[in-house]
């Protein structure tokens, strides 16, 4: 059961022992999603029912640095009996590796966290102009302003340029625009010197969550690399690693199932839905699972 109001930094749900060899089984659980209010399409309301249209049994917004979303989400949730866990992804650096680390459970009213955000966000803000001049530099004009007039918050990622180069007909998918504009020295991928993972962490210990790691196979890391990774994070105390996602195969889930135990994480699932119409991906359509006692479920 859910507490009464969105800052209620215990979200627990209670299921009767009975049940949960069966139900925690069967159950579809989506806690990786995003609104507008990052890079996602939707409004959170829309995510909820969503997900309720979809038979989702558990839902987590965890817009990129942002909580504006959540007590949208929470109450519309309350509304329609959804269980709702409140959440976040926030960019982090780690040495030279950038990643991202979803806060479940958070409390979108603590302080630490909010500061955390808003420092976020004023890189995200810069970057986002920098990006416009390199991308203008490269012969793709107005692109800040164009990018902009697609984001309904002053926050603009890097999926906003993708998508404007998408409906500019400059690339035809997500995938050309990030090859050919996004990664390694091409004109669109300006660094960001993110806050440090021990900082992201503590930030979402502070307001009450549990810190997973995202998506750990999409850094293209080699597994000594990843584990590596993962161990000096757990050292920071990291609680958990996302371990299947919408593109998960039988062998990713191995692998990072294998990666979680070798450290003692817990298990957290999520699709990393965004709504735009040329994304294959859908609100809790991911691979069943048996996760088990490690299920981060039984840890919120």
């Amino acid at each position: 059961v859910f507490g009464d109001s969105p800052n209620n930094s215990t979200h627990k749900f209670i299921i009767s022992k009975k049940l949960k060899n069966t139900y925690l089984k069967k159950m579809i659980v989506d806690l990786h999603t995003h609104s507008y209010y990052s890079d996602g399409v939707l409004s959170p309301k829309d995510i909820v029912m969503k997900a309720v249209n979809a038979g989702c049994h558990f839902l987590s917004l965890t817009d990129h640095d942002s909580v504006e979303g959540l007590e949208e989400a929470f109450i519309c949730s309350k509304d329609l009996n959804l269980n709702f866990i409140q959440g976040v992804e926030i960019s982090a650096k780690h040495l030279s590796q950038s990643i991202h680390i979803v806060g479940l459970g958070v409390n979108p009213y603590n302080k630490p966290l909010l500061d955390g955000l808003m420092k976020n966000n004023k890189l995200r803000i810069n970057r986002a102009k920098e990006i416009g001049k390199s991308l203008a530099h490269a012969g793709i004009e107005n692109a800040y302003e164009k990018t902009k007039s697609l984001s309904k918050t002053k926050y603009i990622t890097r999926t906003h340029f993708a998508q404007m180069m998408i409906k500019e007909k400059i690339c035809n998918n997500l995938p050309s625009v990030f090859k050919k504009y996004m990664t390694g020295n091409k004109p669109g991928a300006v660094k960001v010197d993110w806050a440090s993972s021990v900082e992201v962490i503590n930030w979402i210990h502070q307001s009450g969550g549990l810190a997973i790691l995202a998506h750990p196979l999409r850094y293209k890391l080699s597994l000594t690399k990843m584990k590596k990774l993962v161990g000096e994070l757990k050292e920071f105390g990291l609680d958990g690693i996302e371990i299947v996602n919408s593109f998960s195969s039988l062998d990713d889930i191995a692998k990072s199932k294998k990666i979680a135990d070798d450290y003692e994480l817990l298990y957290s699932c999520g699709s990393d839905f965004h709504g735009w119409p040329n994304q294959s991906i859908e609100l809790g359509k991911i691979p069943l699972y048996d996760y088990g006692k490690k299920f981060v479920l039984n840890y919120l």
